[in-house]
């Protein structure tokens, strides 16, 4: 039972498993925010568009 519980050779794939899962939240929220200003940003040029549009 010792031999089980000193046993750490899942840590390392469980610690890279965090670190990824980590990373990949991070580049989610950072494309969402990414989404939301470009959606502004062409929403304004459609505006503009419109408006010169006779």
């Amino acid at each position: 039972m010792l031999a089980l519980i000193r046993d750490t050779r899942g840590a390392t794939a469980v610690e890279y498993g965090l670190i990824a899962a980590l990373i990949v939240i991070a580049m989610i929220t950072a494309m969402q925010a990414l989404a939301t200003e470009t959606n502004a940003m062409w929403g304004g040029v459609q505006t503009k568009v419109q408006a010169a549009t006779p």
